[in-house]
C-alpha cells in the first residue's frame, strides 16, 4: 500500500502543484537496465549461437561462432611469411651456406695445386730454354701459365672473405624490419580469426537475442544483449522549482509494488535542457511544466525488473 500511496501522491504533485500529503518532494519514474550489447568486430555469417534467450552466463563464456575460413587462411599465410622472413634474415646474419664455402675451398685447393704445377713447368721450361732445347716462346707461354695460376688464387680467396662474412648493416636492418612487419601481420591475422569466436563480456542473463545462425551480421551490429546483474537504474522527472535542490550523488528511497523495503538509489546523471511534459503515461493534461530527466543507480534492487514502475523521495 505504501508504494501505491507514495505513487499516486507523486502523480498528483506532478499534475497539481500544490496538492500535498507526504512531506517532502516525490518523483514517479521507471527502473531501466543498462544492458551489454554483443557484437562481432567484422562481418561475417553466423554459424552458431549457444546461448538463447533467458540463459545465465558467465564472463568469458562462449557466446557466437562467426565463418572463420577466410581469416584462417589469412593466418596461414601470415605465418608463412614469418618463416620466410626468419630464414632471409638467418641467411644473412651468417653469410653463405656451409656448403658453398666447401665449394670455394676446394676450388682454392685445386688453384694451389695448378700454381705447383706451373711453378714447376716454368722452372723445367726455363733450364732447357738456357740449354737451347726449347723456343723462347715455350718459357713465355708457361710464364703466363703460372700467372693464370697466382690470379685464380687470388681471386678464390677473395670469394672464401666475402661469403664468411655476415651482411652489411643496412641489409641486416631491412631483413629485421621485414622481419618485424611479417609478425605483426601475423597477429593481425590470429587476432581477426580469434574474434570470428566471441565470449560473453561480462556475467548476466541473456535479454535478447537478435539473429540466427546463417544470418549475416554486420561488423558491429548486436546479435544478444546481456542483462548484467547490478546495472539497473531508475528513469525519473524533476519539475522545475525542485531542480535546484537536487544534486549528482544525492541518495533516494525507492518504493515499489510487491518490492522490500530498503531499496536506494543513487543519482549519477541530471539533464542539463528541461524537458517539456514527463512520458505521456504520467501527464496527459499539463504539457506545459517543465522537468529535467535525471537518472540514479539503484542498489540493493534485487527483484526489480526493467520497465517497473517506481516512486523516489529524498532518503532520510
Amino acid at each position: 500500500m505504501t508504494a501505491v500511496k507514495d505513487f499516486l501522491f507523486g502523480l498528483l504533485a506532478l499534475i497539481l502543484p500544490g496538492f500535498g500529503a507526504p512531506t517532502g518532494p516525490i518523483y514517479n519514474g521507471y527502473v531501466e537496465a543498462d544492458y551489454v550489447y554483443v557484437a562481432p568486430s567484422g562481418a561475417g555469417r553466423i554459424v552458431s549461437i549457444l546461448a538463447a534467450e533467458g540463459d545465465t552466463v558467465t564472463e568469458g563464456q562462449l557466446l557466437l561462432k562467426l565463418e572463420e575460413t577466410a581469416q584462417t587462411e589469412a593466418l596461414r599465410s601470415a605465418e608463412a611469411g614469418v618463416a620466410v622472413a626468419k630464414a632471409n634474415l638467418d641467411n644473412l646474419q651468417t653469410g653463405s651456406r656451409e656448403a658453398e664455402i666447401e665449394v670455394i675451398r676446394a676450388s682454392l685447393h685445386k688453384a694451389y695445386a695448378d700454381q705447383t704445377l706451373a711453378q714447376t713447368t716454368l722452372d723445367r721450361s726455363s733450364a732447357l730454354q738456357a740449354r737451347g732445347l726449347v723456343p723462347p716462346a715455350q718459357v713465355d707461354t708457361d710464364r703466363a701459365n703460372l700467372d693464370r695460376a697466382v690470379a685464380q688464387i687470388e681471386q678464390l680467396q677473395a670469394q672464401l672473405k666475402v661469403a664468411e662474412l655476415p651482411a652489411r648493416d643496412a641489409q641486416r636492418l631491412a631483413a629485421e624490419a621485414s622481419l618485424d612487419m611479417a609478425i605483426a601481420q601475423a597477429a593481425i591475422a590470429k587476432s581477426n580469426l580469434d574474434d570470428r569466436t566471441i565470449q560473453a563480456p561480462v556475467a548476466g542473463i541473456v535479454d535478447r537475442v537478435y539473429f540466427d545462425a546463417g544470418e549475416v551480421a554486420a561488423t558491429g551490429a548486436p546479435i544478444l544483449s546481456l542483462f548484467p546483474p547490478g546495472r539497473l537504474k531508475a528513469i525519473f522527472f524533476i519539475p522545475e522549482p525542485e531542480r535546484s535542490g537536487v544534486r549528482v550523488g544525492d541518495l533516494l528511497s525507492v518504493t515499489c509494488d510487491g518490492c522490500d523495503d530498503g531499496i536506494t538509489a543513487r543519482i549519477t546523471y541530471m539533464a542539463s535542457d528541461p524537458q517539456y511534459t514527463p512520458p505521456i503515461i504520467y501527464s496527459r493534461e499539463e504539457r506545459a511544466r517543465l522537468v529535467f530527466r535525471a537518472e540514479a543507480l539503484l542498489e540493493h534492487a534485487d527483484g526489480l525488473l526493467p520497465g517497473q514502475p517506481v516512486t523516489l523521495r529524498p532518503a532520510p
